[in-house]
């Protein structure tokens, strides 16, 4: 039987991995792609040339497609809080589920008062309005990030509250302190670069299919297609190098806050000064090793602590019940940082094209730019399972261990839901992807001007269950 509970114990895990895992990934396109539109017809209104309003019309319609599908998988977690976590529900949600109420309050209300107005209000309200119903829609893609990363961060580094000695709930004590908790700032802007740095390279890498697709054609590309690319290459030039310094920052906070999740990041089983940086290993969480190690001399202490002498924690300063399982957040935290100076190295390529005239000429760069799209996506995964994957054995960090959090569930229960979750999700997000997929393969083109942006939303109704629509409706208002 205990085997049987540790498996459905396993099982309640994986499930909530999975659909956060894969709502991550709407919301930070919506975040991005947001800001994009409202930079986008912002540029319009400012200078009146046609091809912006092109890409407006031309992205708004992918915007559409993919807050849906984010509003609907962020139903599904709402539920797991109760059937699956009710226990950390019920000690941690007097703060987080109040945290997670003023976005609905803020969020959720402000972008369901203003999206109508950018989906269809183009032809039927001023410039002016429906720029700012674009700018409130982006800005409440912002707020929706800050309650959530609010929420928790909190978990990650617990401040402001105090245990109820009879129920063991967290209660508040200081909102501010719970709001503006030690890893917050990095956090949010972490994701916030995040988020633009995925869009951007999301949105190039449509611009280099173009470029691609008109070489092959003998054609001349399209100008929406050229200043779409130029814009997403500019992003990526000034963002990645942003985000590396923002990582270096969080990875500071993180060595001051949760030291056992860096040790388990680098693969270090040993406290030590001048330590050096692993550049590959297979952390063995049984012999307290890190085998196959090839690292480089002094770097870990120097990126960690900015000092060559600076001391560098190990596993080994925890009990081996409090350790992180550092193989799987040891190559999470490789890929992400690969990922990450690969963007960065794409976005100074892409300027030196620009200074030889030839950004729009180069057919290599275009395919390494296309096959750059998923990298920013890969990138967040990677870095979302390593701040949660670091965080445990804890759901609020040093205070409330997974192991207490989950609710009295039956393996049976587990295997049929987890299931019916897998088998949901391919087949309602894989046609919704497969839809934006089939949308982007069309170029821009002036054209855009007579399309109507409501199209992509009528589009994604006919090949979605009608309660599936009704849900997200629901949700977002």
């Amino acid at each position: 039987m205990q085997n049987a509970h540790d498996i459905a114990f396993l099982l309640a895990r994986f499930q909530f991995a999975f659909t956060v895992g894969v709502h991550i990934i709407f919301p930070a396109f919506s975040i991005g792609l947001a800001a994009y539109l409202a930079v986008l017809e912002g540029i319009w209104l400012a200078t009146g040339r046609q091809v912006f309003l092109d890409l407006y019309r031309y992205w708004i319609k992918a915007f559409s497609i993919v807050f849906g599908m984010g509003v609907v998988s962020g139903l599904v977690m709402a539920y797991e809080f109760g059937t699956n976590w009710s226990v950390f529900s019920k000690k941690a949600g007097p703060i987080t589920g109040v945290l997670l109420s003023y976005e609905v309050m803020t969020a959720f209300f402000l972008e369901a008062g203003f999206l109508g107005v950018m989906l269809f209000g183009m032809n039927k309200v001023g410039r002016g309005l429906h720029f700012a119903a674009t700018c409130c829609v982006s800005v409440g893609t912002l707020i929706s990030m800050t309650w959530i990363l609010a929420s928790n961060s909190w978990m990650q580094t617990p401040r402001g509250y105090r245990i109820d000695p009879s129920s063991g709930q967290f209660l508040p004590d200081d909102w501010l302190a719970i709001i503006f908790n030690p890893s917050f700032p990095f956090r949010l802007v972490h994701m916030g670069l995040a988020a633009f740095l995925s869009v951007a390279f999301a949105v190039g890498a449509t611009g280099a299919w173009h470029l691609l697709k008109a070489r092959r054609q003998g054609k001349m590309s399209t100008e929406p297609v050229r200043v779409m690319f130029s814009m997403a290459m500019w992003m990526a030039t000034i963002v990645a190098p942003i985000q590396i310094m923002a990582g270096d920052a969080h990875g500071l906070n993180t060595l001051k806050y949760q030291p056992a999740k860096l040790a388990a990041m680098e693969g270090d089983w040993n406290s030590e000064g001048r330590a050096p940086e692993l550049l590959f290993g297979i952390p063995n969480m049984t012999t307290e090793r890190t085998d196959y190690a090839v690292g480089i001399p002094l770097l870990g202490s120097l990126i960690l602590t900015h000092s060559l002498d600076g001391k560098v924690p190990g596993m080994k300063d925890f009990p081996r019940d409090q350790r992180p399982p550092s193989p799987i957040i040891f190559f999470s935290f490789r890929i992400m940082v690969g990922l990450g100076v690969l963007m960065m190295l794409v976005g100074l390529w892409s300027l030196w094209h620009r200074r030889n005239s030839t950004l729009f000429l180069s057919p290599l760069f275009h395919r390494v730019a296309l096959c750059m799209a998923p990298a920013g996506f890969l990138a967040l995964l990677c870095g979302w399972v390593t701040t949660e994957v670091g965080r445990q054995p804890w759901t609020v960090y040093g205070l409330l261990r997974t192991t207490k959090s989950v609710s009295p569930i039956v393996l049976s229960s587990m295997v049929v839901s987890m299931t019916v979750f897998v088998v949901v999700y391919v087949i309602v997000f894989g046609s919704g992807l497969g839809i934006l997929v089939r949308m982007l393969g069309r170029a821009p083109e002036e054209g855009e001007r007579n399309a109507d942006p409501s199209h992509a939303s009528d589009l994604l109704a006919t090949h979605m269950h009608p309660a599936v629509v009704d849900a997200s409706t629901t949700k977002g208002a």
